[in-house]
């Protein structure tokens, strides 16, 4: 079975004068602006490396509910973050690193199960498998058993 989701960009103009706009399937973004002040300035807007922290935040997070609740807990709480680092190499930049960073409370949980589960779930779901940069995981709070 394969599920296909998609994504429309335009862009107007080219390079620092150029403006976009970015739309999803779902609606989620409706004609987003991006371009280079939305990616390298403060400007309101969004950006690729913004898109795949969301992206990664979510898929990471979803992968580590759905391996807790398959070892039979079915009460607790997850948040992370996800943080996408762009460097400048040579001509061109590349995504280095995705950090992910996760507070959980899952009841009757140990520690070391629970790092074992998150851990997994780093290393499995879609996005960290698409990502070929350094993926790190900090779990900065957890509470259990």
């Amino acid at each position: 079975m394969a599920i296909i989701k998609w994504a429309t960009a335009k862009y107007e103009g080219l390079g620092k004068d150029g403006k976009g706009h970015v739309s999803t399937e779902s609606g989620a973004l409706k004609d987003q602006p991006y371009g280079f002040n939305t990616r390298f300035e403060d400007k309101a807007g969004t950006n690729p490396e913004e898109q795949i922290a969301a992206a990664h935040a979510s898929c990471f997070t979803m992968a580590l509910s759905f391996g807790l609740a398959k070892l039979g807990f079915s009460k607790g709480s997850l948040a992370s973050k996800v943080a996408i680092t762009l460097v400048k190499e040579g001509d061109g930049f590349t995504i280095s690193k995705s950090e992910i960073w996760l507070d959980a409370k899952v009841p009757g949980m140990s520690g070391a199960d629970f790092e074992k589960a998150a851990v997994e779930a780093k290393l499995t779901c879609p996005i960290s498998r698409l990502l070929t940069c350094d993926v790190t995981l900090d779990i900065t709070s957890f509470e259990g058993s």
